[in-house]
């Protein structure tokens, strides 16, 4: 889950990271408001979940309460990469001697954590890297040791920071690492990391990203939700322990195994290119677990999307077999009818792996209407493809 900056500042304050006061508001007057109780020279930011708000108009300076307020309107009017601003943070224009860059994040590639940093903050990192990659110091961050003061000092030295403020920016580096392992974090950025002509650095900016997988033990991250942005149907899923992701096609997918659904969802796709551009209409993988109740869950949900023309059930049959997943669709087929939501699309499923022959039996001798069973996966996605499109 990514967090809005307000949100990340929060973060940051309750572990320690010198950062900012600040205000969240929702309309011109409020932002006045906030302005006055600021003294007037603020810094109006919006609150959108993507990058690039400065370059879109999200970021403006305002020199009185009432400039606050017309920047604020202005600002709740954007669409910023989809995003629709609905509130803007307000916060007192800070005077910048120097701009850096600083974060910690997750490197899946490496199996490890990195430490980020350089002397050349403000911009897109991506044009620093790319640019002048010299200029970006990355430094392993090991598990078992964390950012330790002689850790957090390498990280400074790597990246050139001046001796005069290396204490400050040593402190900044493990009050990060704190918010990074205290919320089970996959990125915490600072950019920028701002030194102030008083000599401060102070965290002007936060980016965190917290990992859903430790939810289990971060009851508080709850809080942290934006209801009004979630899609409805995730927010569903979410409530039914599944793996769902609305996308903006035709044709529902279900299938067991993140590797075997993106396969799924490509070779879909490109099938549906014959068939006037059909496409995915979601991810959802039901794991390992193919029960009538997780089925009929799955099926709810995507059946649930108007956009959904048919479905594509594409199992590998593995730990559980083939035919106890095909009994699981028989009967979530029934409990389905018998709560009213009756199969009103083509579905298509498409079994393989252990126990497939007696599953498509299973399927076949039950005989009910509008499910087509599929030998291969390519064989199965034309067909899904073909029945969205009405041919």
């Amino acid at each position: 889950m990514d967090l809005y900056e307000f949100q990340a500042k929060q973060l940051f304050a309750k572990h320690g990271v010198k950062t900012q006061v600040g205000e969240v508001v929702t309309t011109p007057a409020a932002a006045q408001a906030a302005a006055e109780k600021f003294g007037g020279l603020v810094v109006v930011k919006a609150q959108v979940k993507v990058g690039g708000r400065g370059k879109a108009g999200g970021v403006k300076l305002a020199k009185t309460p009432q400039e606050a307020a017309e920047r604020a309107s202005d600002i709740l009017k954007l669409n910023i990469k989809g995003h629709q601003v609905r509130q803007v943070l307000v916060t007192p224009a800070e005077d910048i001697a120097k701009e850096f860059y600083v974060s910690f994040l997750l490197d899946r590639s490496n199996r490890t954590f990195l430490a980020m940093a350089s002397v050349e903050g403000g911009v897109e990192i991506e044009e620093v890297a790319a640019t002048n990659p010299d200029a970006l110091a990355k430094i392993p961050i090991s598990a078992s040791t964390g950012v330790t003061k002689e850790v957090a000092t390498k990280i400074a030295q790597a990246a050139k920071f001046p001796s005069e403020i290396q204490d400050q920016v040593v402190e900044m580096l493990q009050a990060m690492w704190k918010v990074f392992v205290a919320e089970d974090a996959t990125l915490v950025e600072v950019n920028p990391l701002v030194l102030t002509p008083s000599g401060q650095v102070v965290a002007l900016d936060g980016k965190v990203s917290l990992d859903d997988n430790a939810a289990f033990r971060q009851a508080d991250h709850a809080a942290l939700v934006d209801k009004s942005i979630e899609d409805p149907l995730e927010a569903a899923a979410k409530e039914k322990d599944l793996n769902y992701v609305k996308l903006t096609g035709e044709v529902g997918i279900i299938g067991n195994g993140a590797g075997l659904v993106m396969s799924t969802l490509d070779v879909v796709a490109y099938a549906g290119e014959e068939f006037g551009g059909m496409k995915p209409a979601n991810f959802l993988d039901i794991g390992g677990g193919a029960s009538a109740e997780v089925m009929a869950n799955g099926l709810s949900i995507i059946l649930s999307d108007p956009a959904v023309r048919s479905v594509f059930v594409n199992v590998f049959g593995g730990i559980t077999a083939c035919d106890a997943v095909a009994n699981g669709i028989v009967q979530a087929v029934d409990l389905l009818t018998k709560q009213g939501d009756s199969i009103s699309v083509p579905l298509v499923v498409r079994l393989d792996g252990n126990n497939a022959e007696a599953g498509r039996k299973i399927l076949s001798d039950a005989a009910i209407s509008g499910i087509h069973i599929a030998e291969t996966m390519d064989e199965g996605a034309r067909l899904v493809a073909q029945l969205a499109a009405g041919k």
